[in-house]
């Protein structure tokens, strides 16, 4: 009997292979990154051909590192950065442009143009997302209308979208030679295309992007016993069952055990994502949250969740590290932040994408307000792990309006949780405990648990239950002034960074 069930996930600057053992453990990991391309201001690239060769790389060193056979492993699943877009064709494999990742900025004035118009209020309603250059449909929109040959060959068939979950099955189960094209419904749900309550394209909003229909994938469940395809003879994966995808905030969703309605995550990597699963019903936020599909096990009825996504977090740390030089490594900044007890003042609010929940201000640019001679980079690092805390504490208190529920305690995950000083500032700006499980690469292990599930590796999700265990816990420190004054200084600094790009 198989002993393991693996995971391929696919983030906004690395790509992992992933093994867990049936009580949710890691027993192997293989993770490489990829480039981040800028070509311009706004504009954030990837290459799917690195992508793909970067999986294939982690999949083949960490079968061998491990010694471990297909044999080994009773499911994969896949789990990826969502709303980045790839157009390929399907003859020849070669994509039509560099994926456009979810953070760029390009596609304003088609986001600003649905909005202008009336026909923002169709995508809410039909989609459950407003008009934004977050989402996928209006990224194809921009290659069919900027790329040469792009619109003929979609026109022929032969120009086919996906994003990098489609791409990396595509290309997991033959490519050129027979690659299916299908995502799953958590993906399809981030495009501005899937109706919520058919779970399929919707003619309607096509017509909004003029997007042939023939270039959109099959939907399926994000679990899914019958498999997405099979990888070919030449594939070190030959023979394991393809049964999960999901997209990472979905999938760290599944990985926090998250099933009961009410129950929430915080996911803190390149940006936050917190998700409140509803149940079976759909939701819609009357104050900047997103309604969006949480998961979809076959055989069952789909899973709904209010979301809030922060475009710049873990980010803004990287910025600190890339572009300002004032640290070596992330690990840093809670270094530096802890040479200073508190901002003085300062607030950084990192809109390098504009602003998403609950916003949704593609026209804000980042600021940091408060500055004196006093002020040093002791100052400027704390700021930006406030930052962090306080964005998500706008979406918690937008959650709360829209559930009528009061958070009682987040789970968080992800590679920012490992800055204990950034926890405990979660934890005093939001005035509840903040807790941490002890596998943290909840994004993977939940497309584990949605392979493993569709093919009883694991028997229900009360099994997967009992996996989950803490590893760490931060309870508040600060008192109801501080936390309440800090939080209206931080709402007047984001203020500042309104209005900053015409027509946005």
């Amino acid at each position: 009997m198989a002993d393991f069930v693996a995971a391929i996930d696919q983030g906004t600057s690395s790509t992992r292979f992933m093994v867990f053992d049936h009580a949710g453990n890691v027993v192997g990991r293989q993770q490489l990154e990829h480039r981040q391309i800028m070509p311009r201001a706004g504009w954030v690239e990837h290459s799917p051909v690195e992508i793909w060769e970067r999986t294939r790389s982690v999949i083949s060193s960490g079968l061998n590192q491990y010694n471990l056979t297909p044999a080994d492993f009773a499911a994969l699943g896949i789990t990826n950065q969502r709303e980045t877009t790839v157009v390929w064709n399907r003859r020849t494999g070669r994509p039509y442009h560099n994926a456009i990742v979810w953070q760029d900025t390009r596609t304003d004035r088609i986001a600003h143009a649905l909005e202008q118009d009336g026909r923002g209020e169709v995508i809410r309603a039909k989609a459950g997302l407003p008009p934004s250059t977050y989402f996928a449909a209006g990224k194809v929109q921009w290659i069919l209308e900027n790329v040469d040959d792009v619109r003929r060959d979609a026109e022929r068939g032969d120009a086919i979208f996906g994003t990098i979950d489609t791409w990396l099955l595509w290309n997991l189960t033959g490519g050129v030679r027979g690659g299916v094209h299908v995502t799953d419904v958590t993906n399809a749900s981030r495009t501005m295309l899937m109706d919520l309550r058919t779970l399929d394209w919707d003619e309607e909003l096509l017509s909004f992007f003029d997007i042939p229909r023939s270039m959109l994938p099959t939907i399926r469940p994000s679990g899914y016993p019958d498999g997405y395809g099979e990888s070919p003879d030449t594939s070190p994966l030959v023979g394991i069952p393809l049964t999960g995808t999901l997209g990472d905030q979905h999938a760290a969703t599944v990985g926090q055990v998250c099933f009961a309605e009410g129950e929430a995550k915080n996911t803190y990597g390149t940006g936050n994502f917190m998700l409140l699963n509803t149940g079976n019903r759909i939701v819609r936020s009357e104050h900047g949250l997103l309604t969006t599909v949480a998961y979809h096990f076959a055989g069952q009825d789909p899973v709904y969740a209010l979301e809030g996504s922060i475009a710049v977090t873990g980010s803004a740390v990287q910025w600190l590290r890339d572009q300002l030089h004032i640290i070596k490594k992330a690990a840093d900044s809670e270094t530096l932040a802890r040479q200073v007890q508190d901002t003085a003042g300062v607030y950084f609010v990192p809109a390098f994408s504009g602003l998403f929940a609950p916003y949704w201000r593609s026209d804000a640019r980042g600021a940091i307000v408060g500055l004196a001679r006093y002020h040093d980079v002791g100052h400027i690092a704390r700021a930006t792990l406030e930052a962090i805390c306080y964005q998500s504490r706008d979406v918690v208190d937008a959650m709360a309006k829209d559930s009528g529920v009061a958070l009682s305690v987040l789970k968080v995950d992800g590679g920012v949780t490992e800055n204990s000083l950034c926890m405990q500032i979660q934890a005093d700006v939001l005035g509840v405990p903040v807790i941490r499980p002890t596998v943290p690469e909840t994004t993977a292990l939940g497309a584990a648990y949605a392979a493993g599930l569709s093919v009883g590796f694991w028997r229900d999700t009360d099994e997967l239950r009992a996996n989950w265990n803490q590893d760490a816990r931060w309870e508040p420190e600060w008192d109801r002034e501080r936390r309440e004054s800090g939080y209206a200084d931080w709402k007047r600094a984001v203020q500042r960074t309104l209005d900053w790009v015409p027509n946005g």
